[in-house]
């Protein structure tokens, strides 16, 4: 620390006790209450700090990922809707999945296409696809790069959805390349 930042904490150090010491004789006659108040900001400052701490843990227990198990299966733990959802980089930009083995192909809804450097509003809806809302059209379109792990695949063929989506399907062009799709204790787990 430099002179003018061990000035700057002493004088902050300083003014902070003066003002510690100001309030405790503006409130000595309730000490009681101030020893309670001071314990409940003592634990919310601990619960913070705690909370700080464990965030890594609480966020893997609460909105659990996907991971890659030593022998490259890719594990998928169910979310609370009871959905399974994947990350895949498409063009080298990260983009969410809902697993759909309903779905024939992979589906991006308008929203991811165009991050991914596609616009919507260019695209040729010639195809139509029978969804849960009724017919919708669909544009053709090719994927440069997906990639999934350490494996990139390129010119994957998906089409873009013409009407509104929630989010992207993984579907069973994609899932198909894999040799095993197998759901077990809360788990969908891929294996090349």
């Amino acid at each position: 620390m430099s002179t003018d930042q061990i000035m700057q904490a002493t004088f902050l150090t300083l003014m902070g006790g003066a003002i510690f010491v100001s309030y405790l004789v503006s409130q000595r006659g309730r000490m009681g209450k101030v020893a309670q108040q001071a314990s409940i900001w003592g634990l919310i400052f601990i619960g913070v700090i705690g909370a700080i701490g464990l965030w890594g843990d609480i966020s893997r227990d609460v909105l659990p990922r996907q991971s890659v198990t030593s022998g490259g299966d890719i594990v998928l733990p169910q979310q609370a809707d009871g959905h399974y959802y994947i990350r895949l980089d498409v063009n080298d930009v990260p983009v969410d999945f809902v697993i759909d083995t309903g779905a024939s192909q992979i589906v991006l809804s308008q929203q991811d296409a165009q991050r991914i450097g596609l616009d919507p509003d260019t695209l040729r809806y010639l195809g139509s696809a029978s969804t849960a809302n009724g017919i919708v059209q669909t544009a053709p379109v090719t994927l440069d790069l997906v990639t999934l792990g350490d494996v990139t695949e390129t010119r994957v063929p998906a089409v873009v959805n013409g009407g509104d989506m929630f989010g992207s399907l993984l579907g069973m062009s994609y899932l198909s390349r894999f040799s095993n799709i197998q759901i077990r204790d809360g788990e969908l787990v891929l294996t090349r």
